[in-house]
């Protein structure tokens, strides 16, 4: 196949397709026969799609006229798609590194947010950033996530809890999908927290009046695009009545449900989230027997974040129980001031060794289910032909060592690659051949 293309990857150990099929998730068993070809190669075109994927001798042959930007030699390492992160709050203002003090001498986290601290910290924090502030710093994060191996996050809002500051940082994150490259699934998440004066029911009221009303009409005028609506729907923050009504208003303007749920106090979010059509739920440590069955009729993925679970102390998740029933299950890093964590191989590592999920669940968890969690595993999550060009390159002969090595990533990630672009070279790799 003759003409210029913008990638060859050559001769792999493994190439980690994830999906071989075009599955759109993969369930527990889907997960065991993880699809790995052995000695493969593939080539991504100048639109940033994968145009093919085989053998190294056949794609040889069926380029062998063709022209790349950029050729790697992938000679005893392995390739993996680009990792999705489901799951994250990165733009704000203010750590939270004496929050993490007190929490270690046993403050929980509903004390500390009862104390003005926890979320409320951050917002004010966040108020008085300014926008330029605010990219900055969410850039510098979004790099960090990007050399861990992340190419597409979800990023939400929910520092501000008023319109301006709402909007100021989904401005951010709009400059961010246009500016970097890197994939951003960007979440409106103004009902994080109970405005300070203000009750839940005015909160909502809020929400649903003034600001979807104004995400609407940015969208219409192209300044703006929201992908997904969340709720933190929690005991003495948003209740479920609240909480469905804030969701509802949100898909009634097209945002997909994607929200917190039953993460401190059984609420019935499960429940709530399958009865709406949610295309997600995050946290879940809380979730009941019936919620679990609902989530997996209603094809509703689990987010879960061992993270979150392992920095609070909280009960783990019921990943086991949730695979045995047919939940989509995803995985995300929950980046906050509150579990500051950058690295989905540190999450998947997280998730085996707390949650007791198989490294091929997780890695399943950590791509393709965590790209239907956000409604783009028809584009992201796996290498098959047709997809964005998303791929992760690491320095071993078996995948797994992604998940086995328990941090020290950075000497492990060789190249990770957006759209078939080199966004991250491991210093030792020095220059590669360019034609």
């Amino acid at each position: 196949m003759a003409g210029r293309h913008r990638l060859l990857l050559e001769n792999a150990q493994q190439l980690v397709l994830v999906c071989g099929r075009g599955e759109e998730h993969l369930l527990r068993e889907g997960a065991a026969g993880l699809a790995v070809l052995r000695g493969g190669s593939l080539v991504v075109g100048l639109d940033g799609c994968i145009k093919a994927v085989g053998q190294a001798d056949v794609i040889r042959n069926q380029f062998s006229g063709a022209t790349f930007e950029r050729i790697i030699d992938c000679s005893g390492k392995c390739v993996l798609p680009g990792l999705v992160d489901a799951h994250t709050h990165p733009v704000w203002a203010g750590d939270r590194v004496h929050e993490f003090a007190m929490k270690l001498a046993g403050a929980s986290y509903m004390e500390i947010h009862q104390a003005g601290g926890g979320i409320h910290f951050t917002v004010e924090h966040t108020r008085n950033a300014t926008e330029e502030e605010l990219f900055n710093t969410f850039k510098h994060r979004l790099e960090r996530m990007r050399r861990a191996g992340s190419t597409l996050v979800e990023c939400k809002s929910g520092y501000g809890l008023n319109l301006e500051t709402e909007l100021k940082m989904l401005r951010v994150i709009e400059r961010a999908k246009q500016s970097m490259d890197i994939g951003i699934s960007s979440t409106y998440c103004g009902a994080h927290s109970v405005p300070k004066g203000k009750t839940a029911t005015e909160a909502a009221d809020d929400i649903i009046n003034n600001h979807l009303p104004k995400l609407k009409e940015l969208k219409l005028s192209g300044e703006i695009h929201v992908n997904n609506i969340d709720v933190f729907c929690e005991k003495g923050v948003f209740d479920l009545d609240s909480t469905r009504r804030i969701l509802q208003a949100g898909k009634n303007i097209g945002l997909q449900i994607n929200f917190h749920g039953d993460e401190l106090h059984p609420m019935k979010s499960a429940e709530l989230g399958a009865e709406l059509g949610a295309r997600a739920i995050s946290h879940l440590e809380e979730v009941s027997d019936e919620g679990i069955m609902a989530m997996a009729r209603a094809k509703c993925a689990a987010v879960l974040l061992p993270t979150t679970a392992y920095m609070l102390r909280l009960k783990q998740p019921q990943a086991r129980k949730m695979l045995e029933e047919g939940v989509i299950v995803a995985l995300g890093s929950d980046f906050n001031p509150n579990a500051y964590c950058f690295s989905m191989p540190m999450v998947m590592h997280l998730a085996c060794v707390n949650m007791k999920m198989s490294m091929n669940e997780a890695l399943a968890a950590a791509t393709i289910n965590a790209a239907y969690a956000l409604g783009k595993s028809d584009t992201h999550g796996s290498i098959e032909t047709g997809k964005q060009g998303d791929l992760v390159i690491i320095n071993s002969s078996r995948w797994e060592h992604l998940i086995y090595q328990f941090g020290g990533h950075e000497a492990l990630i060789d190249y990770v690659i957006v759209k078939g672009k080199v966004v991250y070279q491991n210093e030792r790799c020095g220059t590669m051949s360019s034609y």
